[in-house]
Parts: structure tokens; C-alpha cells; sequence
């Protein structure tokens, strides 16, 4: 495979890229923080994503998609992360639309309109405790008449407070750290018996709890087989850590960019601070490791569009990598500006945030450093 962009796929990057800096720069995400939002992002831009057909880009042209992959969703994602974009993307295009790619023809009937017209948002609810550990799912799905009952916690979910659609996995057979036993269910907005708490996070975006106390969803919300979700969740987890992965390039670079720029234009003892070796190598060495990451990460895109079996474990070296990469450009940015740098004039301190709450996203590094390291037998 090529380790480049097709001259396509250029072209959305070129579409992209000028679009997201002028209706979404980072002066969006501070116009959003600084009112408090209760929604967390802006529901005209995202009907502006809708209209640019960001929405559809995983979605299949059978069901009215673009029918493209996870190398287009990724740049579309990376120029989100360039400019710190408050956007329910990744969570609902890229998340729920693998999803219910695995769901009913009804179901995708139901769903898939919504988002392609950016009138629908969705969330996904899998982790139970403070970091995310998808291999123990405690929350029970108990059978209730013509459906289940849901009861349990889920929390850090993205977007909860607001998604029309979340997609929960609960355990219908098994014990929390069965590997089998697990459930996809598809569950409305406004449930009877749910329970949403939204907290606002460290880069002012919003990430909710959900309380589940007897949630009633009938047979039709189940997403795929009866216990057979594992697998699943396992695709969506993938695809969901690839497109973080992107974003959090586009965190990563765009913090590299703003440093490097200082660097050019910021004087010491009457000479720029950026003709000072140590701080070249520094910058270099910074350049270099965001380059492996990006390789990193178009590696494992490629490999999922390509549905290779290679694929999960080139995930997991993406996520790990990219989230290594993105906080050394964040720190770097932040140690080269100086005092100023910490400061909320600066836009620096607000990528570091980002930082902070997208690299726990599914995982952190050392997770995924983990979890690749058992994938292949140590």
C-alpha cells in the first residue's frame, strides 16, 4: 500500500482544510467555552458538515453514503483536531455509523438519515469506571417480555446529553470479564428510567454519565446477535480509535505549527529564539516523531479499509504512537513559549487540554502499548 494520499483523497484535504479553518477556527471553541454551551458544539455547523458530506463519508452508497473509508474520515478529522472544532464526528459518523453497519436494514432505515442530513447525533457507551477498559462490561441486559432491561452505570460518554441515539454495550450472559456474553442495543433519546449527567472536561467539551435503571428497549434495538457483540464492539472500537488518532494529528501538528511560528517571531537579547540550536534540534526531533505517526496512522487506515487481519494490531500502534507524539508537541509547545504559554491568551495552553481529554479517548497510549504487547504473545 502507499504510504500517500490518492490524488482523491487530496482533494478533500484540499476541500477540507480551508472550510474547517474558516467557519471552525479555534476562536469557535473559545466562542463555545467562554458562553458555557450547554450543547457542547454548534448544531448549524453541523448541518454544514451534513451539507459538505462529511457525515456520509463511512456511510455506504447503498444506504445514501459516500461510500469511502477511514483514510477520508481521517483527514476530515485530523483538520477538526488542527482546529480544536467542538464536532460530535468522530462519535456519530465514524462510531455509530460502523455500528449500525452491523445493524438491521430497519435500523440502518431509521438512523442513517438522520446523520447524513446532520440532524442526528449519537454516542457510544462502553466504559464503566474512571479509564477504559472495554474488557470488563458489567452493565446487565436481563430479558423483559418482548425485549431487555438495562441496568447499570456507563460513563465518559461523549456527547450523551444530547445524542439521539446511543449505542450501549451491556451484558446478557456472562460475568463482567467474559470475553463472550456481550450486547449491542441501539437506545433512544429520552428513555424512560436513563439518567444523563453531562460534566464539562478540562478542554471544556462535554462528556456525560449515564445512569441505567431499568431502561426498557425492545428485541429490534439489539445491533447484530444476542451475545455475539464482542466482535462488534471490537470493529467499533477500531474505527473509533483510528479516527482519534487522526484528530489527535491534527492536535499534535496544529500545536507544532503555532510553536514553530513563535519561534520565527518571538526575540531574546535582540535575536530570534528560533536561530538557537538546542531549540532547532528540539523543534526537529518534534518534526520527525509526528511524521512516524502520521505513517502510523494512514498505515491503519489503510489496513481497515482494506479489512486486513493486520489491522487491529496497526491500531493499536497508531493510537499509542499519535498520543506519544501529541503530547511531546503540546509539552515542546508549551516549554518554548515560555510563562506566556500557560496563559488563556495563548491559543497553546487550549491544544494542550485537548491533549489531555483526547488521548484517554478509548484508551491512552500506555493502554494501547499494552495491549499490542499481549496481541502478540508477551
Amino acid at each position: 500500500m502507499p504510504m500517500f494520499l490518492t490524488d482523491d483523497q487530496v482533494m478533500l484535504r484540499d476541500t477540507a482544510q480551508p472550510f474547517i479553518a474558516e467557519q471552525a477556527p479555534i476562536s469557535h471553541m473559545r466562542k463555545l467555552r467562554d458562553a458555557q454551551d450547554a450543547t457542547g458544539f454548534s448544531r448549524d455547523l453541523w448541518a454544514q458538515f451534513a451539507e459538505m458530506g462529511f457525515t456520509g463519508i463511512l456511510i455506504d452508497e447503498a444506504d445514501g453514503g459516500l461510500g469511502m473509508g477511514h483514510v477520508e474520515a481521517g483527514i476530515v478529522l485530523e483538520e477538526i483536531g488542527r482546529n480544536l472544532t467542538p464536532s460530535p464526528l468522530l462519535s456519530t459518523a465514524v462510531g455509530a455509523v460502523t455500528a449500525l453497519k452491523q445493524g438491521s436494514v430497519e435500523q440502518r432505515g431509521h438512523w442513517l438519515p438522520g446523520i447524513l442530513t446532520g440532524t442526528t447525533v449519537a454516542a457510544l457507551a462502553v466504559d464503566e469506571s474512571a479509564k477504559h477498559r472495554p474488557n470488563h462490561i458489567a452493565l446487565a441486559a436481563e430479558r423483559d417480555g418482548n425485549g431487555f432491561k438495562l441496568t447499570g452505570n456507563k460513563t465518559f460518554v461523549a456527547h450523551g446529553h444530547v445524542a439521539d441515539l446511543i449505542i450501549v454495550a451491556a451484558r446478557t450472559a456472562g460475568a463482567a470479564a467474559d470475553a463472550d456474553g456481550i450486547t449491542l442495543f441501539a437506545v433512544e433519546r429520552g428513555a424512560a428510567h436513563l439518567t444523563v449527567r453531562p460534566e464539562r472536561l478540562a478542554d471544556a467539551s462535554l462528556a456525560s454519565r449515564l445512569v441505567f435503571e431499568g431502561v426498557h428497549v425492545d428485541a429490534d434495538a439489539v445491533i447484530g446477535h444476542v451475545d455475539n457483540g464482542r466482535e462488534g464492539l471490537t470493529r467499533i472500537l477500531n474505527a473509533l480509535r483510528t479516527g482519534a488518532a487522526s484528530e489527535m494529528l491534527g492536535v499534535g501538528n496544529g500545536a507544532m505549527a503555532m510553536t514553530v511560528n513563535y519561534l520565527k517571531e518571538r526575540k531574546q537579547f535582540g535575536k530570534l529564539i528560533g536561530s538557537y540550536q538546542a531549540l532547532q534540534h528540539r523543534a526537529a526531533h518534534l518534526y520527525a516523531e509526528m511524521e512516524v505517526a502520521r505513517a502510523s496512522v494512514l498505515k491503519a487506515q489503510q489496513l481497515l479499509d482494506a479489512g486486513d487481519e493486520r489491522a487491529e494490531r496497526a491500531v493499536l500502534v497508531a493510537k499509542s504512537m499519535t498520543g506519544y507524539a501529541m503530547q511531546l508537541s503540546v509539552q515542546e509547545g508549551i516549554q518554548m513559549h515560555g510563562g506566556i504559554g500557560m496563559t488563556d491568551e495563548y491559543d497553546i495552553g487550549l491544544f494542550m487540554k485537548r491533549q489531555r481529554v483526547l488521548g484517554e479517548f478509548c484508551g491512552d497510549s500506555d493502554f494501547h502499548a499494552h495491549a499490542l504487547a499481549q496481541l502478540m504473545g508477551y
